[in-house]
């Protein structure tokens, strides 16, 4: 059974600029919330901005969480009010269903498969192999790109980005002509509210990881009901373990 939990972290501390600064040591402080956690678990969490004295960290669990260790750790273990809330997940997804529209905010990981590490519009990553050439993967780079990754996989995922108003098919248009690139079909309701690149050490001594990070947020429609469900539990994208692939959802009258 799925929760979803919500904690809060003081941007003040200096434990706290550690874990903001760097994916792989908050993935570490996220599993250790976990009393029970094994490698087939999938977990998945996303650092939501929220303004620079309010960042919150979003998490998914299959089982029920503990989070004292990041309150006392990076948050206000002395004040009152709530360190952090566990919801149960399961009657979002048992209130699903086709046709039913959705604000959503996911911060992804978009990439492409190359062979030309130099191609324009792209982060790289280690990869390949000796003796043979092998397609690499690359984080796209520009706004206009990764918006068109994503659009062109939704339906995968089980729902479609609904179509943008005119206001917001010329944003876009606009934001797509400063980087040189054309809009790519119908204009659909989605924004690009942040963009980061990583550049860490894998496990903290094996091989370089460059990761290219945006957070799109917007307005869907469920397609297919069982397999956005999925989604929700699994995520998108690659880069899951670094913060990417949780897609959350509201209910467009409570926004």
């Amino acid at each position: 059974m799925p929760f979803l939990s919500r904690i809060r972290i003081n941007p003040f501390r200096e434990q706290s600029r550690k874990l903001l600064t760097s994916p792989r040591k908050l993935h570490g402080a996220v599993l250790a919330g976990l009393p029970d956690f094994s490698g087939e678990q999938r977990v998945l969490w996303r650092l939501d901005a929220g303004g620079s004295h309010r960042p919150e960290l979003v998490v998914l669990t299959v089982g029920v969480p503990d989070w004292m260790h990041l309150v006392e750790q990076a948050g206000w273990p002395q004040a009152e009010g709530r360190h952090y809330t566990v919801r149960d997940y399961a009657p979002v997804l048992d209130g699903l269903s086709e046709g039913r529209e959705f604000v959503f905010r996911v911060t992804a990981n978009p990439v492409q498969n190359t062979s030309s590490p130099d191609k324009p519009g792209s982060a790289g990553e280690e990869g390949g192999s000796a003796g043979r050439q092998r397609g690499r993967r690359m984080g796209h780079r520009t706004a206009a790109a990764q918006r068109g990754w994503f659009l062109e996989r939704a339906h995968r995922w089980g729902f479609e980005v609904v179509a943008a108003s005119t206001e917001g098919a010329s944003e876009e248009a606009v934001e797509a002509a400063a980087e040189g690139e054309p809009a790519r079909g119908e204009p659909r309701e989605v924004r690009i509210t942040d963009r980061k690149r990583h550049s860490f050490v894998k496990n903290g001594r094996g091989p370089k990881v460059v990761l290219t990070t945006a957070t799109f947020e917007g307005r869907l429609r469920v397609v297919d009901r069982q397999v956005f469900a999925k989604t929700l539990v699994t995520g998108i994208g690659p880069g899951k373990a670094y913060g990417c692939g949780l897609l959350t959802l509201a209910d467009p009258e409570q926004v």
